[in-house]
């Protein structure tokens, strides 16, 4: 496999690049993708096998079912850091090693619990979310990997690309192996 098809696998939609501007426009569609996705993303695993689930998406990657708890614990993470920016001036956040939890035993369990968890903080964010002013998603926090301000409106993008990205992740393997 050439670095370039590994990267492809990697990155199935590309990285996210955040706008110059962030648009009251963007902002709608990234929440718009943030309520979708949970039902969106129940849909596509629903009739997935234990042996399809334990699937690697891509080579020295993740299987299927780690990539569904992985977001339930990113998209928790990223509904905490919006409420520290809101609630504190320019936190510093906690970051965490996401290799190093989905090694942990709970990555092993059903995908009901994360299931149902991703509707549930996406019910939260995106009700918090629609709470905010455009001006509040200017606030920011520092993400410690090098000391990054990350305003919430970005943040907003990235979790609605982060959304897409693992997604994407999901269906193009379903499609390599015709399931």
């Amino acid at each position: 496999m050439t670095n370039q098809e590994l990267e492809n696998l990697k990155y199935p939609i590309g990285k996210f690049h955040c706008p110059v501007e962030i648009t009251e426009s963007h902002i709608q569609e990234w929440i718009s993708v943030l309520e979708q996705f949970p039902n969106r993303l129940e849909t596509l695993v629903a009739n997935l096998n234990n042996k399809q689930l334990d699937t690697l998406y891509r080579p020295e990657g993740w299987t299927v079912r780690q990539v569904v708890h992985h977001i339930s614990d990113s998209h928790h993470n990223s509904y905490t850091r919006f409420k520290w920016a809101m609630t504190e001036d320019n936190p510093v956040i906690k970051a965490y090693n996401e290799n190093t939890w989905a090694q942990q035993h709970d990555y092993k369990e059903p995908l009901e619990n994360s299931l149902l968890h991703i509707k549930v903080i996406h019910a939260k964010l995106v009700h918090f979310v629609k709470g905010l002013s455009f001006q509040d998603l200017k606030r920011t926090f520092i993400h410690p990997d090098g000391n990054e301000v990350v305003a919430l409106n970005e943040n907003l993008g990235v979790y609605a690309w982060h959304s897409n990205h693992h997604y994407a992740h999901i269906e193009r393997l379903m499609k390599r192996e015709n399931w």
